[in-house]
């Protein structure tokens, strides 16, 4: 091994602008195919972390208009669910985990002891804190405790915190929503959400539902009708979505998603519509989104794969070039060494490993040369959907595997050829 580590030194030195640029190419490589991997899991980082704010794989339920007549109701009848509905999804569907009513009143004056504000008040149950990431800076979450005591206690969102209360530290303090006194238990973070579907938490109160339900019922609708409610899938169910977009023989706005099916069933039993009707209930599914997101990041990545590889391999050839000349001119040294006895699998040894090194070497210099451009990167302000250039550990692995794969390629055909030089030509070669 020194032997061929002194020799690739030595041809290294002796040709150099030729060697920089044999190496250059493999070095390119390497940095094509780190960036564009670590790029490609920063977009799919970020993505996950931008809808883990509205909350990860979960899905919201509205209810819409009958399009179909059904049990001898015309179609237009307008769908108003209940807290008994989402007790149903609860106990009825095979495919969600988690289920949260939510109730929502909007222009509620909310006054404290140092300012007032007109917002928006959701009445929530605890499970609902999980799955819609509503994670606190200091204070304590709802519990069930409150839920069946109806307490008049709130969560308030980061700059509704500040706009009521300015910097100021705000547990126990008492705001007083709609006329009603509540007990101030948390502040929510701050939020980057880019995403909602009623406003962001930042600007909200949290509230539990049972007092919600009391204090600021909705006035469009009959008594125990909610908002909208959220559910969580199990986790088979999210995985089974790929399987679904890949079978499907239509258009991709046109595929009946499972879990939307499996919704509708319920609720079409309690509300007397047809179970077809994709009109009768309206469903926003974030794990979609997630699905979506994940293909294009997915494609993106193995073109950027193809790309480095590609680019990689080019400087494999450049090295394989470089290594037959080096056969060519140590002709006469291969015919001296075999003449003296060296065998066949010790030319061929020494060629291979000097072909290795000069690949190896060159694809550590681009793999460090790569790390250093993504922390340089990484040091500068991310948009939202993008964490930074990460180099994950499988991408490393991989990028590791192609290089010795391509150091193998590369280094194996100039070792034979000088291996198999007849010893008596190879003597009587002259350059």
């Amino acid at each position: 091994m020194r032997e061929a580590i002194a020799q690739s030194l030595q041809n290294l030195h002796a040709n150099k602008l030729r060697s920089f640029l044999t190496m250059f190419g493999i070095v390119w490589g390497m940095i094509s195919v780190v960036v564009l991997s670590a790029t490609g899991e920063g977009f799919r980082r970020g993505n996950e972390k931008v809808l883990r704010e509205l909350g990860k794989n979960i899905a919201i339920v509205w209810g819409g208009r009958t399009s179909l007549q059904a049990g001898g109701e015309r179609a237009g009848s307008q769908i108003f669910l209940t807290l008994d509905d989402a007790r149903a999804l609860a106990t009825d569907s095979s495919m969600i985990a988690v289920v949260s009513p939510e109730l929502e009143r909007g222009a509620v004056r909310a006054k404290s002891a140092y300012n007032a504000a007109t917002t928006r008040v959701t009445g929530i149950e605890p499970p609902y804190q999980e799955i819609r990431t509503i994670e606190l800076a200091y204070g304590r979450n709802f519990t069930w405790q409150d839920e069946d005591q109806a307490s008049r206690v709130a969560i308030v969102g980061f700059d509704m915190a500040e706009q009521l209360f300015g910097k100021r530290h705000i547990l126990n303090e008492t705001l007083v929503l709609n006329g009603f006194p509540y007990t101030v238990v948390g502040k929510i973070r701050k939020k980057t959400q880019d995403s909602n579907y009623s406003g962001p938490d930042n600007n909200k109160i949290f509230v539990p539902f049972a007092p919600m339900l009391r204090d600021m019922p909705r006035t469009d609708a009959a008594p125990g009708t909610v908002s909208d409610i959220i559910v969580a899938p199990k986790e088979w169910v999210v995985d089974g979505l790929p399987k679904t977009l890949d079978e499907r023989t239509g258009r991709i706005e046109d595929i009946d998603w499972p879990l939307q099916k499996n919704v509708r069933a319920v609720l079409a039993r309690r509300h007397g519509f047809d179970s077809n009707d994709v009109q009768a209930v309206a469903m926003w599914d974030t794990s979609l989104q997630t699905l979506m997101f994940g293909r294009m990041v997915g494609h993106m990545r193995d073109f950027f794969t193809i790309v480095g590889i590609v680019t990689l391999s080019l400087g494999g050839i450049g090295v394989m070039n470089i290594m037959l000349i080096a056969v060519k001119e140590r002709t006469r040294e291969i015919g001296v060494r075999k003449a003296l006895g060296a065998t066949t699998g010790v030319i061929q040894r020494q060629f291979f490993l000097e072909g290795f090194f000069l690949t190896m070497v060159s694809g550590g210099a681009g793999m460090i040369v790569a790390l250093g451009l993504c922390k340089l990167v990484n040091l500068a302000p991310m948009p939202e959907r993008f964490s930074g250039m990460i180099l994950s550990w499988q991408s490393g692995a991989f990028s590791l595997a192609t290089l010795v794969a391509i150091g193998i390629a590369t280094a194996t055909y100039p070792a034979r050829r000088a291996a198999q030089l007849p010893p008596v030509e190879a003597l009587r070669f002259e350059m």
